[in-house]
This record gives structure tokens, C-alpha cells and sequence, in this order.
């Protein structure tokens, strides 16, 4: 029986288009009245950018992650999906 090999990049696909999608649905859902609780969340991250000017070349780094219920379960669903394929 062979093993199927699982590539590290297709679960992080995976993730991220769980974290994305369950972000926008958590977003459109708050403004719900019973679906409220799945926009609540956090942000976290650089609130100011870091710039590092080097007179001939400037570079802004910037990083803001939001966090709700629906983008966890996103995460969750992409899981499983990735676990049975």
C-alpha cells in the first residue's frame, strides 16, 4: 500500500485561503444581528510601519493580522479538507 506524501505548501494554501474566506464571511456576518459572534476578534501587528531609509533606497515594513471566530473556523474546515484529500 503506498502512503500518499502531503506537501507542506498545499496545507499552507490551504490555511490561508480558510483564514481569508472565514475573515470576509466573519466580516459580512457581523453586521447580522444573530450572527454578530462571528466577526468578534482581534488585531494584532505593527500598528505604525517601520521605515528604513538608506538615501538611496526606502523600505516600509508593515504587518496587521485580524483574527475572528468565522477565519478560525475557516482554518478548522481547510484542516479537514486538506486531511482527506
Amino acid at each position: 500500500m503506498a502512503l500518499k506524501e502531503k506537501n507542506f505548501w498545499i496545507l499552507l494554501v490551504f490555511l490561508l485561503s480558510g483564514l481569508v474566506i472565514g475573515g470576509l464571511l466573519g466580516e459580512l456576518a457581523s453586521k447580522v444581528d444573530f450572527l454578530w459572534w462571528l466577526g468578534y476578534g482581534e488585531s494584532f501587528g505593527l500598528q505604525q510601519p517601520i521605515v528604513l531609509d538608506l538615501s538611496v533606497i526606502t523600505i516600509t515594513f508593515g504587518l496587521m493580522l485580524k483574527i475572528n471566530i468565522a477565519s478560525i473556523i475557516g482554518m478548522a474546515i481547510a484542516i479537514f479538507i486538506y486531511r482527506k484529500v
